[in-house]
């Protein structure tokens, strides 16, 4: 058992595999360590979002964002963005430099949003788009739609506010913490022949 860790966190092939796992877990398991990343835009703006998609061949990673959020806005000046992974009981850190790409009223909205729950659809049916100013505390919905009154059908007014964030990854930096002693690895994806770099922790 002891040889085979010690080959893993000293093998990129293998750690490159068990981080697109991840990924994957984190996209299609809610309870995954890797399903809520924080986004970080702009100088320094982060926040949570929620992985949705991920796409090894493309190098993508994907979530849904409200047109009207500042995130957008941020992106549309500057597509390079970061996502940050942690999870504890592996002690395995992930930074993901991307390229973003919104993709609003397109086919890949379309599709992401037909794919949308209807409980989830809920987000993007507020009056008001995230971080307006309000006199009141407020969730942003009308009391019927805070109630969940409202149909599939009726959901689809939202869809005017729903937006996909593609991110297509330039780096990953992996960093495992370990008292034996840490391992660093950066990959390069950003040319046509990926680059691997060990790094010291």
């Amino acid at each position: 058992m002891k040889s085979t860790e010690v080959n893993y966190y000293n093998n990129f092939n293998e750690i490159e595999n068990k981080i697109w796992q991840m990924l994957n877990d984190g996209a299609s398991n809610r309870n995954a360590p890797f399903h809520l990343p924080v986004f970080v835009c702009g100088d320094h703006d982060a926040r949570i979002v929620v992985l949705r998609k991920v796409e090894k061949d493309k190098s993508l990673l994907q979530f849904h964002s409200d047109i009207r959020s500042n995130k957008v806005n941020t992106i549309k000046k500057n597509p390079h963005a970061s996502l940050l992974f942690y999870d504890k009981d592996e002690k395995i850190q992930i930074r993901v430099k991307s390229s973003c790409k919104i993709n609003y009223k397109n086919e890949v909205a379309k599709i992401a949003w037909e794919n949308t729950s209807h409980m989830s659809r809920k987000c993007y049916l507020a009056d008001n788009g995230p971080g307006t100013i309000s006199k009141d505390p407020t969730s942003g919905l009308n009391p019927k739609i805070e109630r969940m009154e409202y149909s599939k059908k009726d959901s689809e007014s939202g869809f005017k506010n729903f937006c996909v964030i593609q991110c297509f990854v330039e780096s990953i930096e992996w960093l495992y913490l370990a008292a034996k002693g840490h391992r660093r690895l950066l990959i390069d994806l950003k040319n046509i022949k990926k680059k691997y770099l060990w790094l010291t922790p």
